[in-house]
């Protein structure tokens, strides 16, 4: 069935309103952002069916066509500061993708990061078993890090459980602590916190990747250290955006996964 096959009563709703929505529940404003936040690109076309995923890349777009959709929800947008700005090579490739097939794009990043109920910290901490008790930064009133606390266990029962619910085992730089009580917490590419996990007393910390320099600030500080995967830590807050979508506005939504091993 096409698009313009589908249905007159199936529920709608434009892109500029589902932006309007998406901004004003994730409180947008608030934050201090690497890329724009909200609709990135506008097909103005009436979304019926909207797609989900981690990142806007050339392989997700050709199976939201597939599944017939008129927009895009994603964590990793485009339009990145400090990036390129003309719309050449892959950029181009994949915008002039989405405006051929009348594909809107929306792109939330920190402040699906932070948000308390859906954001990726949040919903990390409850598949995990660990309950937020602050920011990683306490001054911060959106902070996009967590400090976390679970019951207490040993560093191999923690990691057994990380590993069964993102379905891959993390790299574990170890530092000696050999029971888990207190946990921080950022998903993506915030291995730099780990400072400040320490110095909230933190026995571990758990983010998505690693540098070379993150092992050494491990050992030296006495903090556990999970890399997890950027890609593997932020697939549940865009789940649980679409999934509200869903329930609010009555339009199908459907995730679709483009895995990614970094």
């Amino acid at each position: 069935m096409s698009k313009t096959a589908m249905s007159t009563h199936a529920p709608t709703i434009t892109p500029t309103a589902l932006a309007d929505w998406g901004n004003a529940y994730l409180q947008v404003k608030l934050f201090k952002d690497y890329s724009p936040n909200g609709l990135q690109v506008d097909a103005n076309t009436p979304i019926r069916r909207l797609v989900t995923g981690v990142s806007a890349t050339q392989n997700l777009i050709e199976q939201a066509i597939e599944h017939q959709a008129d927009a895009i929800l994603v964590h990793h947008g485009y339009f990145w500061k400090g990036e390129p700005e003309p719309l050449v090579g892959i950029k181009g490739t994949r915008i002039r993708t989405l405006l051929q097939n009348n594909l809107s794009l929306l792109a939330y990043h920190l402040p699906l990061d932070a948000h308390p109920e859906i954001g990726n910290n949040a919903v990390l901490a409850k598949q995990l078993g660990l309950t937020i008790i602050g920011g990683l930064y306490p001054d911060e009133t959106h902070p996009v890090g967590n400090i976390t606390s679970c019951p207490a266990q040993s560093i191999t029962a923690f990691i057994h459980n990380v590993t069964k619910v993102l379905q891959r085992p993390p790299l574990h730089i170890g530092a000696g602590n050999s029971t888990i009580t207190k946990v921080g917490l950022c998903t993506g590419g915030a291995q730099d916190m780990i400072a400040q996990a320490a110095k909230m007393g933190c026995d571990l910390y758990l983010s998505g990747e690693i540098s070379e320099r993150t092992t050494h600030i491990a050992r030296e500080l006495g903090i556990d250290y999970l890399a997890c995967g950027h890609h593997a830590t932020e697939m549940g807050g865009i789940q649980a955006l679409g999934q509200l979508i869903e329930s609010i506005h009555g339009i199908p939504v459907t995730f679709i996964d483009d895995p990614n091993p970094a």
